[in-house]
């Protein structure tokens, strides 16, 4: 797993930037501790396993 910006994420799950950043705002609880805001453009690998596994984005 590498990081990857929102708009990357948001391009292999078939979405919008917009709604990519709906997801984040859901999944917050989980994100914030890794230290990201919604303002956040970069994701570390954790960050993108977390979104990863719960919707289903096939990152690799």
């Amino acid at each position: 797993m590498k990081s990857y910006t929102k708009a990357q994420l948001a391009d292999m799950a078939g979405v919008s930037l917009r709604t990519f950043s709906r997801w984040m705002a859901e999944r917050e609880a989980d994100l914030r501790p890794l230290g990201l805001t919604k303002h956040s453009h970069i994701l570390p690998p954790k960050a993108v396993k977390i979104l990863a596994d719960f919707y289903g984005i096939d990152v690799e």
